[in-house]
């Protein structure tokens, strides 16, 4: 799945990860921490992700949001651990799965 800009406003969007017909999603929001100064490295890099659709900076004690689509919470717990925490720069993560009411 390729990453598509949606006009210069949202360019960490991708198209139609959300809309998987008669599948059910696993999604996850990541938290992440960077070290200092490497934020913009950091991101640049975790927009090459694949399962990662959506990517926002924040102010406070966490740098990124990670929107994370998965087949299941196993994969996205993977995801997590073998692509996001390897990135060089990333200190820590903290996941929050989705659950429906």
């Amino acid at each position: 799945m390729s990453l598509v800009s949606r006009g210069a406003r949202y360019p960490y969007l991708r198209l139609g990860c959300t809309s998987k017909t008669g599948v059910l999603t696993a999604i996850g929001f990541v938290l992440i921490d960077i070290e200092p100064a490497r934020e913009k490295e950091v991101y640049q890099k975790l927009m090459k992700v694949e399962h990662i659709v959506e990517l926002y900076p924040l102010f406070g004690e966490y740098d990124l949001i990670a929107k994370v689509e998965a087949d299941s919470y196993d994969a996205i717990g993977d995801i997590v651990v073998s692509k996001i925490r390897k990135i060089e720069g990333v200190k820590a993560t903290k996941t929050l799965a989705r659950v429906s009411f």
